[in-house]
């Protein structure tokens, strides 16, 4: 009989703590149906981040090729030791993977991997920008975040959560939460509801784009969110009203509009059209 998670962290003396957002899964159904809905497969590759006390690490081994795991916690290491005792196809790395440059994890993940992790609140979209936008390998994250980050990720342009990590999430792939998970379903219990996020990355979305220069116009499109837009251009770029009226009016968009409203694509046009106009921040 499996030692319930209590158990285990008793034995080893371990305390939670919170500076590292540790919050665990311990239901065995749930932390299955997180692994189906990620829909991994014997030849998947897995990467997972904070594996904490190794449950859902346990399932994701069972599915998967092969699972690297980069934990930051070195005390979890003999909890992690006892509960993958017999996962031959695991490895953990007791790394900071914002420290780890991501070629460095590629490279040991070994070619294209999916990401499957119950990410710790306070890091996650530092986490997922950073692949987002330096990751080569990367096919799709499914990843547990708070319920209302979930939301920001897969909300459209004008919608009240709609914002700058949309539209990067958005230039990649796309977003949806598959998977509605309650406070209570945690060790220790957070004070919000959680979700499973899956986003799926499109390498063809919109290939030959210079993601550098719309991630840089998206930026200064938010800067001052309740701003117009050609306010935004004009502080941003540090040019004329009449050099930003002429840019909106190029790319088709309104004079007052706001950049909560513009979808990805439109993003797209507006940087090519400050990009050929050869302005810079």
């Amino acid at each position: 009989m499996e030692k319930s998670l209590k158990t285990l962290l008793a034995e080893h003396g371990f305390s939670f703590k919170k500076a590292f957002g540790q919050n665990f899964l311990t239901d065995d159904n749930l932390l299955d149906e997180i692994v189906e809905k990620s829909g991994i497969s014997k030849d998947d590759t897995v990467l997972e981040i904070g594996p904490g006390a190794g449950a859902l690490t346990r399932h994701i081994s069972k599915r998967a090729k092969k699972v690297v795991c980069y934990e930051i916690d070195t005390k979890l290491k003999p909890i992690l030791d006892e509960v993958l005792y017999n996962a031959d196809n695991v490895e953990v790395v007791f790394s900071d993977i914002m420290k780890c440059p991501i070629e460095q994890v590629e490279k040991k993940l070994g070619g294209k991997y999916v990401m499957v992790a119950n990410l710790p609140y306070y890091i996650t979209t530092p986490i997922v920008m950073k692949f987002l936008e330096q990751a080569k390998n990367l096919k799709a994250m499914v990843i547990m975040v708070q319920e209302e980050v979930a939301l920001r990720f897969s909300s459209s342009a004008g919608e009240s959560d709609y914002g700058a990590i949309t539209v990067g999430i958005d230039l990649r792939g796309s977003a949806d939460i598959v998977l509605r998970v309650p406070r209570e379903k945690f060790t220790p219990a957070p004070n919000v509801d959680s979700a499973v996020i899956k986003i799926t990355i499109d390498e063809n979305k919109f290939k030959g784009v210079n993601f550098e220069k719309v991630r840089e116009v998206v930026r200064i499109a938010f800067s001052s969110r309740r701003k117009m837009l050609v306010n935004n251009l004009m502080n941003g770029y540090k040019i004329s009203r009449d050099i930003a009226n002429e840019i909106l009016s190029s790319a088709d968009i309104s004079l007052t509009e706001r950049g909560e409203n513009l979808s990805a694509e439109r993003f797209v046009v507006l940087s090519k059209i400050i990009a050929e106009k050869g302005i810079k921040s």
